[in-house]
């Protein structure tokens, strides 16, 4: 069973990420839902993977509910994810 971290709630400016080791190779896999999905979803798949990259993760599962959150808080949440999930060490 692969590993798991999550982070985020449901309410309104805010985003629930579920983060999941993916198989070696795989990349990194967004699946995103969210109540400004068409002006800003691409950003919001970009902030994820710049965070990703920023920790030299290559390969997970990314579930994302957003509810409007702003990019600082969409990055705070997938690192607390990444860590819970143990793919990044504290510093």
């Amino acid at each position: 069973m692969s590993k798991q971290g999550q982070a985020g709630t449901l309410e309104s400016n805010d985003i629930h990420i579920i983060v999941k080791e993916g198989v070696p190779g795989s990349g990194i896999s967004i699946d995103l839902t969210s109540t400004v999905l068409l002006p800003y979803g691409d950003a919001i798949r970009t902030s994820i993977t710049d965070v990703c990259n920023s920790f030299q993760v290559k390969d997970i599962e990314v579930t994302a509910m957003d509810k409007g959150a702003l990019d600082c808080t969409i990055r705070a949440r997938m690192q607390t994810a990444l860590r819970r999930c143990g793919l990044i060490q504290e510093v």
